[in-house]
Parts: C-alpha cells; sequence; structure tokens
C-alpha cells in the first residue's frame, strides 16, 4: 500500500474570519492545521456595505507563505456574493456585501416579469433577498455594472489573482437562482427573460477541475516553487462541508452551522414542488451531482451578533449560565428578517419575545438561553420539513462546522429532532476542500471513502436525545401563533 502523503492548502474564507488550512493526506491518514486566520471585517462607505476583498487576498497570500510547500491550492468562500472585473479584467471595485440594502424590493420586480413559483420551479433556489440574481437586478443600471466584462464569484476571484484563469465554480454557482439544478447548467431561458446577460460569467467548472497555477508574482510573494496548481474544489463553503459529513450510510440530515446554519438532506435529484417553495427549501448542487436540499437558518449569528454588544464576554461561561436558565421559556423565529442586519441583537430578540406576549429575557445568560433554543427549534422544523417534502426519512443529524464546539445547541438540537446527534468535524469546509484536492492525485476515492477517512480520523461526539418531544411542539406552536 503506498505511504505517499501530500499536502494541501484549502483556503477557507467565512463572514467573519479567513484561514488558510493545510490537509496533509495519506490513503489511510488525513491531518489538518491551521497556518493562518486572518479577519474579514466588513466596511460600510457611503454608497453602502462592502467586503474589503483586497485585505483578504493579502491574507490568502500571508496564509500561502505561512503554509510551505503544497501540492495543491483550493479555495472556498460564502455564497451570492461576486466581483466586477472591466475588459482589462480589473477589479471596478469592492464586492457589495450581501446584508447591503440595495436589494430591498427588488425581488418583486423581478417577480413581475417571472412570477416566483416559475423562478423555482427553473431553479430550485429558495428566496433570499440577497440572491445574486437580485444583486444583479440591483446593479443592472449602475455606471459601474455598466462597464463590467466578467461576473466572478468571490472564490472564482481570488482564483483568478492567484493563477490569472477565469472559472464559475459549479457548486457556487447554483447558489445564484441562475442554474438548472436538473441539467447542472445555467438556466439561459430565465437570464434571457430577466435581461441578464450570461456571457459576463465565465464558463462553469465543477470540484475536482484544475483552475490553473499559481502566477510567477504569487510563487515570488508566497516563496512557494512551481509550478503549484490550484484546483476547484466545492468553492461554496456548504458544498465542501456536505462533502465531508462523516455518516455511514445514506439516511442522515446535516446541519452545517456557524453564521448561518444550512439544515436538510443529501439528494440525488432536486424537489421543486410548489410545497418546497412555500417551505423555503433550496436546491443547490454538491460534490458529484448532488443536490443540498436545504433551508438556510440565520444560526449564530443572533449569538455573534449579541457577544459583540455585550463586549465580547467569555462563551464558555456564559453557555454553562445559559444551561441553567429554563428551558423554552421563550422562543423566536431565527429565520425572521428582522434579524438579517448587525446592531442591537439582544434588543431585538427581547422585542419580539415582549411582542408575542413572551416572557422577556433580560440578561445575557437568558437571551443566550432563547437563541439558542431557538436554533434548535429551527433545527427541528428543517429536519423534519425536509424529510416530508422529500419522502427521505435519515435516522441520525451530523452538525458540522464551527456550531459543533456549542455543546449546549449540539444537545439541544437531538433533544428538539428527537434524533441523536453526531458533531464534527469542527472545519468541515476545510476538510472537504482538501479531499475534494486529494482526489485528484488518487489519494482518497469516491465521497464514501472520504467520509470514512474523516470518521477514522477526525474526533466526534454524540447526543443522544432527552426527555420529551411535547415541549418542543408546544413551543413550535406557541412560536406559529406569535
Amino acid at each position: 500500500m503506498s505511504a505517499t502523503v501530500r499536502s494541501y492548502a484549502a483556503v477557507d474564507l467565512g463572514a467573519s474570519s479567513g484561514r488558510v488550512m493545510i490537509g496533509r493526506v495519506g490513503t489511510q491518514s488525513l491531518e489538518l492545521a491551521e497556518a493562518h486566520r486572518f479577519p474579514n471585517r466588513p466596511v460600510r462607505i457611503p454608497e453602502g456595505l462592502r467586503w474589503d476583498v483586497l485585505s483578504l487576498y493579502a491574507g490568502v497570500l500571508d496564509g500561502l507563505r505561512a503554509a510551505g510547500q503544497v501540492d495543491s491550492v483550493g479555495i472556498d468562500s460564502w455564497a451570492v456574493d461576486y466581483g466586477l472585473l472591466d475588459a482589462d479584467g480589473a477589479l471596478l471595485g469592492n464586492p457589495v456585501h450581501y446584508r447591503d440594502t440595495r436589494t430591498e424590493g427588488v425581488a418583486e420586480k423581478v417577480w413581475a416579469t417571472v412570477p416566483a413559483a416559475e423562478l423555482y420551479a427553473a431553479t430550485g433556489v429558495q428566496y433570499a433577498p440577497f440572491n445574486t440574481l437580485y444583486q444583479l437586478t440591483a446593479a443592472a443600471s449602475s455606471s459601474q455594472f455598466t462597464r463590467a466584462r466578467r461576473v466572478l464569484l468571490i472564490p472564482d476571484l481570488l482564483t483568478y489573482w492567484l493563477t490569472g484563469e477565469q472559472g464559475t465554480e459549479l457548486t457556487n454557482a447554483s447558489t445564484t437562482q441562475l442554474i438548472d439544478p436538473g441539467t447542472c447548467e445555467w438556466s439561459y431561458g430565465i437570464a434571457d427573460r430577466l435581461g441578464i446577460d450570461l456571457g459576463l460569467f465565465a464558463p462553469l467548472r465543477r470540484p475536482g477541475d484544475p483552475a490553473g497555477s499559481l502566477r510567477a508574482e504569487v510563487l515570488e510573494a508566497t516563496g512557494l516553487k512551481g509550478p503549484v496548481p490550484v484546483t476547484a474544489v466545492g468553492s461554496h463553503d456548504t458544498a465542501s462541508a456536505v462533502a465531508a459529513v462523516p455518516a455511514t450510510g445514506e439516511r442522515f440530515a446535516y446541519i452545517c452551522t456557524g453564521t448561518w446554519s444550512l439544515a436538510g438532506l443529501e439528494l440525488d435529484t432536486p424537489v421543486l414542488t410548489r410545497e418546497s417553495r412555500a417551505a423555503n427549501f433550496t436546491n443547490e448542487l454538491g460534490l458529484d451531482g448532488t443536490v443540498r436540499y436545504l433551508r438556510n437558518i440565520m444560526g449564530l449569528w443572533l449569538l455573534q451578533e449579541s457577544l459583540r454588544a455585550w463586549g465580547n464576554p467569555d462563551l464558555g461561561v456564559l453557555l454553562r449560565e445559559a444551561a441553567e436558565v429554563p428551558a423554552l421559556r421563550s422562543v423566536v423565529d431565527a429565520g425572521a428578517a428582522a434579524f438579517l442586519a448587525p446592531g442591537r441583537m439582544p434588543e431585538r430578540v427581547a422585542e419580539a419575545c415582549r411582542a408575542s406576549g413572551q416572557p422577556v429575557p433580560g440578561t445575557p445568560a437568558e437571551v443566550t438561553r432563547c437563541i439558542l433554543d431557538s436554533l434548535a427549534l429551527a433545527h427541528r422544523r428543517a429536519v423534519a420539513d425536509a424529510q416530508h417534502l422529500a419522502g427521505y426519512p435519515v435516522d441520525v443529524v451530523h452538525i458540522v462546522g464551527g456550531g459543533t464546539r456549542n455543546t449546549l445547541l449540539c444537545q439541544l438540537t437531538a433533544d428538539a429532532c428527537g434524533l441523536p446527534v453526531v458533531a464534527g468535524p469542527a472545519e468541515a469546509a476545510a476538510l472537504g476542500n482538501v479531499l475534494v484536492q486529494a482526489r485528484g492525485h488518487g489519494l482518497v476515492g469516491d465521497r464514501r471513502s472520504m467520509r470514512q477517512l474523516i470518521r477514522e480520523t477526525q474526533p466526534l461526539a454524540r447526543y443522544e436525545p432527552r426527555g420529551s418531544a411535547a415541549s418542543w411542539q408546544a413551543a413550535e406552536g406557541r412560536l406559529s401563533r406569535a
């Protein structure tokens, strides 16, 4: 058996931070280490909220320098946002942040041309006010957009700067609301009706496709010796994270936790029914042509923003105090648009409880317990709805991502779903990124082999459901009446 071990750099960009992780992969080994972590700080300027993409690129270069020699590089990030390039390939401005207000009211304008039901039947993408389709529509009349000759999603933009080559990776493109999830190609009919020129996008790439090699200037800046190939991975971080779910079979649900909670199923075909649209489930593409059938939930953003408002107290202490607060005393709709914008999160949670006639959480521990109970309740609804809508029963829920470190949330999710929860790995997106690169070198095989390697090498924790379902059903009913 080959003892070959190769090293891969996984650039994993989240909404609040970026990191360059180094994965060392053999046929029976998988180790992951952090080479460099850097902040991702959006900037509010007079024009609106923007990503500081130049700072992110500098962090990527610093991370590759810290990583040392690697066999390949892959990039994943959040979805929907993009950069605009002019005819010379120069960036026309910092990419707009998805939390910017420019898309307010845009969806209704789009639906006047393509009704929401037709849009869902063609693309399978849930409604979210910041979908790329709505962003492009909002930008269409701007002078910047008129000068644009290329649209590159965030990981594709950074790949272009590293390699000089342009492409559009499919798992991320599937979140734009411009891809047909059945054919895995652009939805030309939708784009034509809305006046969107799909020629602005670079050709589609699939996970595992070559994406060029590091340019000479990048090699010089990082101290790496070329050639160093860049590989297209599941560049939507959720696609990489789902690829790293350590499932033993196919009857599982997953929850990718972090700033957002993405809860759903891995399917072979999309679910495009009216009921699915009404439940606001999305059909995004994953590794090997799979469909990530999931619901977006606001996630730990509510707690992150609350911690910021409180001056970032010790989270461990706060979670221990929250565990002592009576369960399900107050709950809010964790997916409500009222919680999308930054600022005043504890006050907004309290206002939502007051408006629904529930006890108003006052202390940080009470607000934290309200948030975590509400997230667990949202996880319960998403997992139950996904099974019903897809006709696909599950036996276990896998939680991956940063939320696996929140043991209280993991236990509450098991309690709420009435199913065992397996938590881990925490760095699922980076591991999925690394393993797609390793597949290109023959070190791992199909998704089943990838998942087996993760089970054998990464720490996992199991949570059994406690208590009865009645209290969660009652909280669900209380929330639906609010």
